[in-house]
């Protein structure tokens, strides 16, 4: 008798527990799914709970399941399966995932905008079998606060919880206006008779940002991710996807942008660029039209689309399509200058000009823009090369010392370039001092950076202006740097006999030698080293070893020393 009494209490409590929460369970029960993920090949990864938080497909669950996981779906209380269209976000710390479930409409559990205090009654909404769905009662033993705003729950659950804490993961915990306040977390052992749960207001807050891309959580997921709900952080996610994915899913964020931002002209000019790399020139052209309609900003709109067509014209003028032409690129930045008259926009008219070989043209826009906000070192360098295009030495010249000094002592990197372009045509204008000056100057500013070649370039500037001591210096560092090319050995040996230097001279044309046995100059300065020290008979076998090998010079030598 007593057996049954103690049975008839446990019964009594669980019916308590069972049908005294203040809300409809059959509604709210519509909220709750079942949550299945599969890899790359089809297998089942993970089955978790879940429910929805939006009308709109919107869902919660953990995130351990997701993770590796190229498909998911979920499986609503009536039974019916929907697949998981998009990651919005994730926390792999405290275990949470929210993503955007393709269904035009669902039943969602709202969120409640406050959190529970310690003593408060709360109801575990939790799928049985055959997707039974019930609320189990429990009460808040402990609340802990984290990044300010949000809770942290210890739970103890009614007694006799029909339930194990491990099947309760992910499901929703409900306050008593059947708001969702909480998501159910894994019990940290088998063994704790304590239940936990994070604030469903965080999970609520996760989203996607410009620089999701690179979050190691979400790319350990393998689902499309959600682009950001702001269209400046959707664009700065299409910007870093630009060169971090691969081209197929790029081109779905692109596609994706559009959907979700129909009037911006961007997303319709990143998907002109996509097309225009594929060679399809007719849709490049359909979505630039498409972005001009949709753009408050119409000018900034054509200048896209003539440097699109100007690109296309620079590196795939052998593939024709008919519409574009340089004139197309010369005329879309001309209305793009009639709608808003920006120097930028005669800018690229100039470099449109200068593609056309039309450089008298291109020239007198550049001289009219050095007097615009655009005058800075670039602009005088574009200008220099019309002038070296028209055999204008000096006015090209002049040009380039414009571009240097629109920087001051000392310089920054930023007028390395100039230093260098100033310094070739110095040399080959036969200033080779000043062309040594600038790049001495550029050596301070690239010394990392600095290659074999820089040091040959400055080596011929020296021995052009009579420096040898540097000119060796020089030659010895580049051959430092790629002490396998025989030219520097041929180069340096050559400057040794030049200046007198003839047991050097023999040495390092010997190592030429060494490094390239079918090279003619390293026998054929060996061969007059040898001869000009005293050593005929060495040096006349060289200098015909070097016009064996087809040497021009080597047979005038070998009658003059062989007298």
């Amino acid at each position: 008798m007593k057996r049954i009494i103690l049975f008839g209490v446990f019964s009594c409590v669980f019916l308590t527990a069972a049908f005294s929460q203040p809300f409809n369970v059959k509604k709210v029960s519509k909220a709750v799914f079942t949550l299945k993920t599969f890899n790359a090949e089809g297998a089942l990864l993970a089955s978790n709970n879940g429910f929805f938080i939006g009308d709109d497909g919107l869902a919660v669950s953990s995130f351990e399941p997701f993770r590796g996981a190229s498909r998911a779906v979920v499986i609503d209380a009536q039974g019916k399966e929907w697949p998981v269209e998009s990651i919005c976000g994730a926390n792999d710390s405290y275990d949470l995932a929210k993503f955007r479930v393709a269904a035009k409409k669902v039943q969602g559990l709202p969120v409640a905008s406050v959190q529970m205090t310690e003593g408060s009654e709360c109801w575990l909404l939790v799928v049985g079998t055959q997707r039974a769905v019930t609320a189990e009662q429990a009460a808040v033993r402990r609340v802990e606060n984290f990044r300010d705003d949000y809770a942290y729950y210890t739970l103890a659950r009614s007694v006799g919880s029909a339930t194990p804490a491990a099947d309760a993961e992910s499901c929703p915990l409900l306050n008593a206006d059947g708001q969702v306040v909480g998501i159910m977390q894994r019990a940290a052992s088998v063994a704790d008779s304590l239940s936990y749960a994070v604030d469903a207001r965080f999970a609520d807050s996760l989203r996607i940002t410009g620089l999701s891309i690179n979050d190691r959580a979400l790319r350990s997921v393998l689902i499309k991710k959600a682009l950001p709900e702001q269209k400046d952080q959707a664009l700065l996610t299409l910007y870093v996807a630009g060169a971090s994915t691969d081209s197929a899913t790029y081109a779905t964020m692109v596609d994706d942008f559009i959907a979700q931002f129909p009037d911006s002209p961007d997303g319709y000019e990143y998907r002109a660029q996509l097309k225009a790399s594929a060679n399809d020139f007719a849709g490049a052209q359909k979505d630039m039209e498409r972005a001009i309609s949709v753009a408050e900003q119409k000018d900034e709109v054509h200048l896209s689309y003539s440097r699109l067509i100007f690109q296309k014209e620079l590196y795939k003028n052998d593939i024709p399509y008919e519409p574009w032409s340089l004139d197309k690129a010369y005329d879309e930045a001309g209305k793009a200058y009639e709608l808003n008259p920006l120097p930028i926009y005669r800018r690229q008219q100039a470099q449109v000009c200068y593609a056309q070989k039309k450089y008298d043209e291109a020239y007198r826009i550049y001289e009219q823009l050095m007097e615009s906000p655009l005058r800075a070192a670039d602009l005088f360098f574009e200008a220099s090369r019309c002038k070296e295009q028209l055999r204008d030495t000096v006015a090209q010249l002049a040009l380039l010392d414009s571009a240097v000094c629109q920087f001051s002592r000392p310089y920054l990197q930023e007028a390395a370039p100039y230093l260098l372009a100033r310094a070739q045509v110095r040399h080959d204008a036969g200033k080779y001092r000043d062309a040594v000056n600038d790049l001495n100057d550029y050596e301070s500013l690239m010394r990392s950076r600095l290659t074999d070649h820089f040091y040959y370039i400055r080596f011929q500037a020296e021995v052009g202006g009579r420096l040898y001591q540097q000119a060796l210096e020089d030659i010895d560092k580049a051959i430092g740097l790629s002490p396998e090319y025989d030219l520097y050995y041929a180069e340096k040996a050559s400057l040794e006999v030049r200046v007198g230097l003839y047991e050097d001279a023999i040495v390092t044309a010997e190592q030429c030698v060494k490094v390239a046995p079918d090279y003619s100059d390293g026998y054929l300065f060996l061969g007059l080293a040898q001869c000009l020290k005293g050593q005929k008979e060495e040096g006349l076998k060289n200098l015909q070893k070097a016009k064996e090998l087809g040497d021009p010079q080597a047979e005038g030598l070998i009658e003059k020393y062989a007298q």
